[in-house]
């Protein structure tokens, strides 16, 4: 077997993964049904940077009292973390793209493409991985 054969092989194994959970964009090694912030801790009609799980983040966005999504904060164009949203607009710090916090669509900007949502529900006073 030759270098490129193996080096090959090698990749589409790792691509196939284990056949455990998968890691959802800015979940970390968090799983469905964990806790990823209080309730309390998301204010109303704007949102927070949370820490899930190993390397992990998520923007929680909450535009009403029982609303929240989440997001991968990493913003599509070079991978910098968004900011909660201000003024009705998450933002990116280092050139300015800009996402609607409704849908994670992009508004402007350089970045490509919106923002990865990640399925969140509340249950009680917390914000769950769905």
């Amino acid at each position: 077997m030759d270098r490129r054969t193996l080096l090959c092989g090698l990749l589409a194994l790792t691509a196939c993964g284990t056949g455990g959970a998968t890691r959802r964009p800015g979940a970390g090694s968090a799983r469905p049904g964990d806790r990823v912030a209080a309730l309390a801790d998301v204010p109303v009609g704007s949102g927070a940077l949370v820490d899930v799980g190993a390397d992990g983040r998520l923007l929680l966005v909450r535009p009403s009292e029982s609303e929240v999504r989440a997001f991968d904060p990493a913003c599509p164009h070079q991978g910098t973390a968004v900011n909660p949203p201000t003024a009705g607009v998450i933002t990116c710090p280092t050139h300015r793209s800009a996402f609607d916090p409704s849908s994670g669509a992009v508004l402007s900007g350089p970045s490509p493409k919106g923002l990865a949502e990640v399925a969140v529900t509340v249950s009680g006073g917390d914000v769950l991985l769905a």
